[in-house]
């Protein structure tokens, strides 16, 4: 007998646990599948592995810098077995949280892998968390795609060589030497994971400076610490192929350099992970590989089916994806209360000196305004005995007429801690008198936020 529901979640991320749990509570009847990892690649191979191997690389230098405020500290070596265990502890844990988590909201959990028979129905069948599992189809009246991203290989002679992000997670060794393709998110962290921990590293990527998308001068600023932390950067070059030998691997790049590497890494971006899904059987729309649906209303083409998180290629941001799920599951079943500044969320990248930021970028902002760029560039106080090399950077950026702070950027020591605390003032439009008649924490980083008086520079709206 064919099982109905209310509600049936496709992907067992941090969107969609958090939509199937919330209708759940609103009285919904309730049903998830997930074909690979309960908590998605946020809590698998994505956002919390990183984060505890950034912590891992942050010791060593923690370590290293010890001597300086009179730690007598013995040689020590990083041992990359002892991290990789500790770390599937962890995830596993976390596995079993979301899954008690959906369970006690009285949501109905399927393990395999769900594709669409029709715009109602779902078949579920054998996957790589269930390889033996029967062929089971359900019907639901809303049927919610959450099935996140996967990584996007380069079609290039020798791809087949190289590891993505999902298969860092789980290299039996540290290698010595890596060449990482791509300066993103994933780019950058990973370059400053392996360099941290001690591998020779290469980053490779077209643009002048990493990091597309963000604030030019915090690019600019990235650029200059990539060597202080041990990274060798190939700005402006492109990939041609990559060829196995003897002692590894060399990566050929345009021009005719060759970088002898032992490990080649491809953080060349992420796609919608859409084919398994069969969309044609229920008529699912989608322009350039994703499910064209804003982020306020999750609605595709086809009455009763929605998409929410990376499906969508929006934000590509677990607390994006958690806020379009709560969103439609008390549209469809609740009283609608919460509301999310998408526009303002803050993003952060675990580099080795990380960046945040949140808001506008200079860029963005005069596009439509006339602004005043405020900006502090200074030695960190922890760096001081140490020596340590790479200055924080601070920016604001504010509408030249109204004062309202439009963005707010940092690289440096505890930048994502202070950035989500300066996202409530951003997303509340605060002016730059708000921050100016704050009196400043001491001493700290954070408040040479609330000290930047003089006017770095004054920039025109762009015209046209």
């Amino acid at each position: 007998m064919m099982q109905d529901f209310d509600l049936f979640v496709i992907g067992a991320g941090s969107g969609g646990v958090r939509c199937a749990r919330i209708a759940a509570q609103h009285g919904a009847r309730v049903a998830i599948a997930e074909r690979r990892h309960w908590g998605g690649t946020c809590v698998n191979l994505g956002c919390v592995p990183k984060k505890l191997m950034v912590y891992a690389a942050e010791y060593g230098r923690e370590i290293a810098d010890a001597p300086s405020y009179g730690w007598d500290v013995k040689p020590v070596a990083h041992d990359w077995s002892t991290l990789i265990s500790a770390k599937d502890r962890e995830i596993e844990r976390l596995n079993h949280i979301y899954v008690s988590m959906l369970e006690k909201a009285g949501v109905t959990l399927f393990t395999g892998d769900a594709s669409f028979v029709d715009a109602h129905t779902v078949e579920i069948g054998p996957s790589e968390l269930a390889p033996d599992a029967s062929v089971q189809r359900v019907r639901a009246k809303n049927i919610v795609i959450a099935t996140g991203s996967t990584p996007t290989r380069l079609n290039i002679p020798g791809a087949e060589y190289a590891i993505v992000s999902d298969d860092a997670f789980h290299l039996s060794d540290r290698p010595e030497r890596v060449a990482v393709i791509g300066s993103g998110y994933i780019g950058i962290e990973f370059a400053g994971i392996f360099a941290g921990l001690g591998s020779k590293v290469d980053l490779v990527f077209r643009q002048p400076h990493p990091l597309r998308g963000f604030d030019n001068e915090l690019r600019a600023h990235l650029a200059e610490l990539l060597p202080l932390n041990g990274i060798k950067a190939h700005p402006g070059r492109s990939p041609e192929r990559i060829e196995k030998v003897a002692d590894g691997y060399r990566l050929h790049l345009e021009g005719g350099d060759v970088i002898e590497t032992d490990c080649v890494f491809m953080a060349t971006g992420r796609h919608p992970n859409l084919a398994p899904l069969k969309l044609d059987n229920a008529g699912v729309a989608t322009w350039d590989g994703r499910i064209p649906a804003k982020p306020d209303d999750a609605t595709t083409n086809v009455p009763g089916i929605y998409a929410i998180g990376d499906v969508t290629d929006t934000y590509n941001l677990t607390p994006t994806a958690i806020a379009e799920g709560h969103i439609l599951a008390e549209r469809l079943f609740g009283e609608p209360g919460r509301e999310w500044s998408f526009a303002t969320t803050p993003k952060a990248v675990f580099f080795s000196q990380p960046l945040a930021t949140v808001g506008l970028s200079e860029e963005e902002a005069v596009q439509g305004h006339d602004v005043d760029i405020y900006t502090s560039s200074f030695t960190p106080m922890r760096q001081t005995l140490s020596g340590r090399k790479g200055k924080t950077l601070m920016k604001l950026v504010v509408d030249a007429k109204s004062k309202i702070v439009l963005g707010a950027h940092m690289i440096g020591p505890d930048a994502p801690e202070i950035i989500q605390g300066l996202a409530i003032a951003i997303t509340a439009k605060l002016t730059k008198r708000d921050f100016d008649r704050t009196i400043g924490l001491h001493p700290t980083s954070a408040e040479e936020f609330v000290t930047m008086r003089s006017l770095t520079r004054h920039v025109p709206r762009k015209a046209g």
